[in-house]
């Protein structure tokens, strides 16, 4: 006779492993620390500033 398995468990279990899974491919995916996150911000504003120092007018703040 087979070992006796609770299916309702098995389920969990997978359910859980797939999430973990897609978890850590999410974390790969769209994780950066807060010092690469404010890098990025002060860069991007930094262009923003230097592109609209160059503007022949001057644009309205939004």
């Amino acid at each position: 006779m087979g070992e006796l398995v609770n299916l309702r468990r098995v389920r969990k279990s997978v359910a859980r492993r797939e999430a973990e899974a897609a978890a850590a491919e999410n974390r790969v995916k769209f994780g950066r620390t807060k010092a690469e996150r404010a890098a990025a911000d002060a860069e991007r504003d930094a262009q923003t500033r230097k592109l609209d120092g160059h503007a022949l007018t001057q644009r309205e703040p939004t």
